[in-house]
């Protein structure tokens, strides 16, 4: 198993820092909710201060959603999405232990996570633009196919496991009950996203050990370190 973005992806982005962790022994019988409080509690302080739209996190994402030619205020990248939901509504939903934390620190970093189940990727995720071809498991139990050219997480036997980058997860790998070993994913724009991406998965890494997950330690990729191999 292995995780890349494509060369092209980083010759249009070449602003993107991803990181990358593969964490085992995943369950969703462990108590997570107080180290919830302390991101969300985070989170909310910031947008006291003004809203996710003004973000340079968010900002950023808006940029290269505009660049791929999608409207940002329709288009939402996942972190400003939660960011979003948890300033209308003063929490987020709870759906899998390894999940809400993954979604809390997104929140308080500003910054998208996505966790995949790695027992329904086959062989490689690769970022890169769709051929239109993919099948995209929505939550509706549809199958969609993604544009030419739009932005995806592919997999060898062109599953799109997520459509426009960070906007939406598919149905197929979400995380959930049987799950056992899962990808985590974050990727910044901003310009502090070399510094951040590697402080939000180190958080991670730490917090998941706590809670008695089994994380290997984090990645951060570049364009002349692409790709990172798995043999967990």
């Amino acid at each position: 198993m292995y995780f890349f973005h494509s060369k092209e992806i980083w010759q249009i982005f070449p602003a993107l820092v991803p990181g990358v962790m593969w964490v085992t022994d995943v369950g969703d019988s462990v108590e997570v909710e107080p180290k919830l409080e302390r991101w969300l509690k985070k989170a909310k302080a910031r947008l006291a201060k003004g809203p996710e739209s003004k973000f340079p996190e968010v900002l950023a994402w808006r940029q290269v959603y505009s660049q791929m030619g999608l409207k940002p205020s329709k288009y939402r990248s996942a972190a400003e999405a939660l960011l979003r939901r948890l300033r209308r509504e003063g929490d987020l939903p709870r759906l899998h232990p390894l999940v809400d934390l993954c979604n809390a620190v997104s929140v308080a970093f500003a910054i998208p996570v996505a966790v995949f189940d790695v027992d329904k990727i086959v062989g490689y995720l690769e970022v890169c633009k769709a051929q239109g071809s993919e099948k995209y498991l929505a939550f509706s139990g549809e199958v969609e196919h993604p544009n030419p050219g739009e932005i995806i997480f592919r997999d060898e036997e062109h599953n799109a496991h997520a459509r426009r980058w960070t906007f939406r997860q598919s149905k197929l790998s979400t995380v959930g009950s049987n799950t056992t070993c899962a990808m985590i994913i974050s990727e910044g724009m901003h310009e502090a996203a070399g510094h951040d991406v590697p402080t939000l998965l180190n958080a991670l890494y730490g917090e998941m050990k706590a809670l008695g997950y089994y994380p290997y330690p984090p990645v951060t990729l570049s364009a002349d370190r692409a790709r990172v191999d798995f043999s967990g």
